[in-house]
């Protein structure tokens, strides 16, 4: 039952973007922020970055509200290959309020839906979010 709960609806502009977000061709890494609206209760744009550094968008980030960050991450592998994984990344920051956390933890699951990801994270801070985690985290979906 809770795969299937939905309090907050991606926006059209969002399920937009996010589609061609996710088929994009550039080789660069790139960040969409989503967060919830709360008066409308659509998940929305934040900010969206091109080209940008996990330090630089963990800087990015606000520390004590959470987010929800799509990512085209740039992956070389041993053997010379590279990859671009499409990640959905929820950050819960502990100590947020209570009200917001619900609110992006019970429209998670339709926001991965609907958006197409394959490749699922979960943080507890901003702090957490950097080359080693995402690293660590992808060797666990060979």
């Amino acid at each position: 039952m809770a795969a299937n709960l939905e309090i907050c609806h991606l926006s059209d502009e969002v399920a937009d973007l996010l589609k061609k977000f996710r088929f994009r061709k550039q080789k660069n890494m790139a960040a969409i922020v989503l967060k919830i609206d709360k008066a409308s209760l659509k998940v929305i744009l934040d900010e969206e970055y091109e080209d940008i550094e996990i330090s630089d968008l963990q800087e990015e980030l606000p520390p004590q509200q959470p987010r929800y960050v799509c990512l085209s991450y740039v992956q070389k592998h041993d053997d010379g290959r590279v990859s671009y994984p499409f990640i959905f990344i929820f950050i819960s920051p502990q100590g947020c309020h209570p009200e917001q956390q619900m609110l992006y933890a019970g429209s998670k699951s339709a926001t991965i839906k609907n958006g197409g990801f394959t490749k699922v994270m979960e943080l507890r801070s901003v702090e957490e979010l950097t080359e080693e985690t995402i690293l660590d985290k992808l060797k666990l979906f060979k």
